[in-house]
């Protein structure tokens, strides 16, 4: 393997398909077989496979693929608002516009795709958006699949207005557990959180861990670089690494929401979790030429490594 990583081509190791929509979407795959893909509709990664082929990301049995509606599932991307707290539909309108391939990106650092298959997205606003956020902007997204399987996206944000703005921002992931029950969050002990179930009311978290009885509903604020999301049953742990992105929003419906969600089966709440890396408490503000770049890095280890791993 050693010899056939080294001459990796991350070219070969794309392919561009049309979904049962006709809009492109991305298949990046590494040489030990696993995968992701990314939707140019939202630029959102809506599968993520380990080498043995298994989903790691949740998708609802009853999401709606059909724009201009996000699809419930996957990596959608919260832009320039998160949820509704501001003048914009829920969750920003970069999930719901149609992106494009970037053949020319401004480089990335080399680390960023040596050894790694990728692919730079783009979306400008249209006219349209302009009227109902009347700021221009370049976003660029580049998703990455490495050779341990390692799923990374790095998103710069670039201010090309005359006069400075401020958005929120969350990469919303949503990850496949075994049973929500059985899961616990590890690195987010003594921070504060905004309760959205108590309208936005502030708390500090008390436990070791996070665990799960009930519907949970909360960004949690100024959270390390590190996060740990831990299924007992699978024997295995989500490790999340961010950068610029210092806030962390934890949900999981429970039944009562799941049952009034029309795109969300009744009873999926125990496969899912969604652990967000995010910026929502103190909004991003970018005068005139300047950039913002959030970066989310998600590895799937097992659990007995997971200690060894998040010690570096």
């Amino acid at each position: 393997m050693g010899h056939s990583a080294a001459v990796w081509d991350h070219r070969t190791a794309i392919e561009v398909t049309k979904d049962w929509n006709g809009i492109d979407q991305v298949v990046l795959r590494n040489p030990q077989g696993a995968s992701a893909r990314v939707s140019l509709h939202g630029g959102q990664v809506t599968s993520w496979r380990n080498e043995q082929g298994e989903e790691l990301l949740f998708t609802s049995s009853k999401a709606i693929f059909k724009p201009p509606k996000a699809m419930r599932g996957g990596i959608p991307i919260c832009f320039p608002q998160f949820g509704n707290c501001g003048s914009l539909e829920q969750h920003g309108f970069a999930r719901n516009k149609l992106w494009m391939i970037d053949e020319n990106p401004p480089p990335l650092p080399p680390n960023d795709s040596r050894g790694k298959s990728f692919i730079d997205l783009l979306l400008k606003p249209s006219e349209e958006d302009l009227k109902g956020w009347p700021h221009s902007f370049e976003f660029r997204l580049r998703v990455s699949l490495a050779a341990d399987g390692v799923l990374t996206l790095i998103s710069r944000i670039r201010n090309v207005n005359g006069k400075p703005f401020s958005f929120s921002f969350a990469y919303h992931t949503y990850f496949s557990v075994s049973d929500i029950s059985e899961v616990r969050i590890e690195g987010l002990e003594t921070l504060d959180y905004l309760d959205n179930l108590c309208q936005r009311e502030r708390f500090t978290e008390q436990g070791d861990a996070i665990t799960f009885e009930s519907e949970v509903d909360r960004v949690y604020l100024g959270s390390s670089h590190m996060i740990a999301v831990i299924d007992h049953e699978k024997k295995r742990t989500f490790v999340i690494r961010k950068e610029g992105l210092p806030d962390v929003v934890v949900w999981n419906p429970w039944d009562k929401k799941a049952k009034a969600m029309a795109d969300f089966g009744d009873e999926e709440y125990k496969q899912m979790l969604c652990v967000d890396g995010a910026s929502i408490e103190k909004p991003i503000t970018l005068k005139p030429g300047e950039e913002w770049t959030g970066r989310l890095e998600v590895a799937v280890v097992p659990s007995s490594f997971c200690s060894e791993y998040l010690d570096h």
